[in-house]
């Protein structure tokens, strides 16, 4: 501490100019509150990467008359997503406030099984990347498929990849129905990963509190709403669908992305309600009660 004396401060490695302690715990909060966000920043980039990566190949399956490949979805539509939708999101996550029980987890201690020893990629990280891409990529072909196969015969045209035509109505139909679950996916997971464990929907404060904490993040909060609205206009707008997104508007296939949705969030909610019980058995209790 600053306030010791002239041979311990000589002594030590590093000299701690404010000797209150309460600054001391503030610091370790936010040393750790940052060292969160940062987890949540390429987890969100990672999962939606994975989404990406094995819709994609998957979706090479799907072969018109002429035996090519249909995309599920266009160049531009992934760049909308990646740029207009994750970027914000992802940045939003940067300003999370620290998790309840933060101060109750063990020093890092590289020597051990601890964070500081895998850095930011921790193994629950990239289990998390894993789960979360092929939940986002199983919704995702699932409602491209239900739309095509389930309800429209599994006509995918011919050249659709390339410009519209009406042979090519059921499979830009699903294409817009694929890139708008993706889409608010994208969003949901922003919330979820708002604590890497508890439910979206046990905030610290009770389920009284929820909508006051997603509010408290106010970049994060405009972020999902402004996008989840901008989808409205990419999918009925005339040109900007046909021509540049390559889709068109639906009608009842937002019952598909509804469902795909909440398909996801229950799978997310399921696989943080496995690690909440994995962690009561295996772990030290916190003194914060995850659930």
């Amino acid at each position: 501490m600053g306030s010791g004396s002239d041979v311990a401060r000589e002594a030590a490695d590093v000299v701690l100019a404010d000797d209150n302690f309460a600054s001391i715990l503030n610091a370790v909060e936010e040393g750790r509150r940052i060292f969160d966000n940062v987890q949540k920043f390429i987890l969100h980039v990672l999962a939606a990467n994975v989404g990406f990566v094995v819709a994609l190949l998957t979706g090479l399956a799907f072969k018109d008359a002429s035996g090519v490949s249909v995309f599920l979805l266009t160049p531009v539509e992934i760049l909308w997503m990646l740029m207009g939708t994750g970027a914000f999101c992802e940045t939003g996550l940067g300003f999370e406030k620290a998790v309840p029980d933060i101060l109750d987890r063990p020093p890092h201690d590289a020597s051990l099984n601890a964070p500081l020893r895998y850095g930011v990629f921790s193994p629950e990280l990239l289990l998390d990347m894993v789960v979360y891409g092929l939940l986002m990529a199983c919704c995702t072909i699932g409602s491209f498929a239900i739309v095509v196969f389930g309800f429209d015969g599994g006509n995918l045209g011919a050249d659709c990849n390339k410009q519209y035509s009406p042979a090519c109505r059921d499979v830009f139909r699903a294409r817009a129905t694929c890139y708008t679950t993706m889409t608010w996916i994208f969003l949901l997971l922003a919330w979820e990963l708002i604590d890497a464990r508890r439910s979206l929907f046990l905030m610290p404060q009770g389920l009284r509190a929820w909508g006051a904490h997603l509010w408290g993040n106010r970049f994060l909060f405009f972020s999902v709403v402004v996008v989840f609205f901008a989808v409205f206009p990419t999918l009925y707008i005339p040109v900007v669908d046909h021509v540049v997104f390559m889709h068109t508007g639906i009608g009842w296939e937002w019952a598909v992305v509804f469902v795909a949705v909440v398909v996801f969030m229950l799978g997310v909610e399921s696989w943080k309600w496995t690690k909440r019980v994995y962690v009561r058995r295996h772990e030290p209790a916190p003194q914060t009660e995850w659930a």
